[in-house]
């Protein structure tokens, strides 16, 4: 697929209108975190990451310390 530069130049103008469109109802809308809070919920693989990702910074202060 050959463009010539006149199209190519229309096409990314277009993508940046799309996404200059996309930031600005973005702002609007919740922040990300809002829509994530609560997915994990209940979830016992959630909870297990979270248990090992405590123990895993846990270890790393007591090599500080040792």
């Amino acid at each position: 697929m050959s463009y010539q530069l006149e199209e190519r130049v229309a096409i990314l103008e277009a993508e940046v209108e799309r996404l200059k469109h996309k930031i600005e109802h973005q702002s609007l809308s919740d922040p990300w975190w809002k829509k994530l809070a609560g997915t994990f919920a209940n979830n016992p693989a959630y909870d297990e990451a979270m248990r090992l990702g405590y123990e895993y910074r846990a270890s790393l202060h007591s090599h500080d310390e040792a």
